[in-house]
């Protein structure tokens, strides 16, 4: 019988995606696992959630129960139908990275948890249960320093001699329209860098991405600040140490993996003081806070950065040292299974 549920429920790879992923591929070594729904990367083939279900009809062995772990209301829901309504001898492990007050439902479906993990100390704050804090962790076999990096960055394909790159989804929320402020003004006295938007705009944010669009087209800066789309979980790792930089400027993050992926990858980055990002910075040695809604700041500390070498490559090597030794996937999936233990061994 297997004594781990984990549900993916979200059929387009997000960042909870991504952060499931790289905890999922080190359970697979731990425990008797089950993915469920749809596929991750370099993760067990996943089943059906009708499959999860009669696998959770009895107690694995050893165990007093199998553990469902979510991270979706829409995963919340299924684990409180299987314990609840069938009555299967099953316990529910949430992860919560918000740093805002959940709505009235998913606070209710949070309230029904076993055992909550938060990603920070500040998300700690707005779930109950909460049985440890567990940053997100990269996982650093895949995220690695390219040995050269301009050859890494000639092999994307995109023009220019060096990258930089915001990562996400394309809305205010994610400060697009900030990093689009600040390229507008490196650029110009920049001529070797290319700026890449990887991300895709919903329907409802299409009238914004087109206006960013107009603004840089106005700008003569078309071939050089670059909307690319979605990149491919697979293929994100080969872009990323191309990167000389990653540029994050979100108005809200709950905790924000991109500066994180860069770092293993040998590469500083800029952001706003949003979510974990203070934190992954080191005091300045893996990378640089900027004011909000500064677009000339974040230009001079791109311009500073990008400008001297001898700081560029201190940054780099420290920041895939911290990624490794404090925020690596393994350290995270370390600190769940205790939690997963202790329920066990209460019974």
């Amino acid at each position: 019988m297997t004594e781990l549920i984990v549900t993916n429920f979200n059929r387009n790879f997000t960042g909870v995606s991504a952060t499931a992923a790289n905890v999922v591929r080190q359970q697979a070594d731990m425990f008797d696992m089950a993915l469920v729904a749809h596929p991750l990367p370099g993760c067990p083939t996943p089943i059906s959630p009708a499959e999860a279900r009669r696998l959770s009809r009895n107690p694995p062995p050893g165990r007093p129960f199998t553990i469902w772990h979510v991270r979706r209301n829409t995963e919340m829901r299924a684990a409180l139908w299987a314990r609840d309504v069938l009555r299967l001898p099953v316990r529910i492990v949430f992860t919560s990275a918000a740093i805002r007050r959940h709505s009235a439902f998913p606070r209710w479906l949070i309230s029904r948890m076993d055992a909550v993990i938060a990603t920070t100390e500040q998300a700690a704050g707005f779930v109950p249960h909460v049985r440890a804090i567990a940053p997100h962790g990269v996982d650093c076999s895949r995220f690695t320093p390219a040995a050269g990096r301009a050859a890494a960055w000639a092999a994307t394909g995109f023009p220019g001699a060096r990258g930089i790159a915001t990562i996400g989804r394309i809305r205010p929320e994610k400060g697009t329209d900030r990093f689009v402020d600040a390229m507008l003004r490196l650029l110009p006295d920049r001529p070797d860098v290319t700026a890449l938007v990887i991300g895709r705009a919903a329907r409802s944010d299409e009238a914004f991405l087109q206006t960013l669009k107009d603004r840089i087209a106005l700008a003569g800066l078309a071939d050089r600040l670059l909307f690319p789309g979605e990149i491919g979980a697979d293929d994100l790792p080969g872009l990323m140490r191309g990167l000389s930089a990653v540029v994050q400027l979100p108005r809200y993050e709950g905790y924000g993996m991109a500066p994180l992926e860069g770092m293993a990858s040998g590469v500083p980055f800029v952001a706003t003081d949003q979510g974990y990002y203070r934190r992954f910075a080191y005091q300045g040695q893996t990378g640089l806070i900027v004011p909000e809604d500064a677009p000339d700041d974040v230009a001079a500390a791109l311009s500073d950065l990008l400008g001297n070498t001898a700081r560029h490559d201190g940054m780099s090597h420290a920041a895939r040292h911290i990624a490794e030794t404090e925020f690596s996937a393994k350290a995270e999936a370390d600190a769940i299974a205790r939690v997963y233990n202790d329920l066990w061994a209460a019974g």
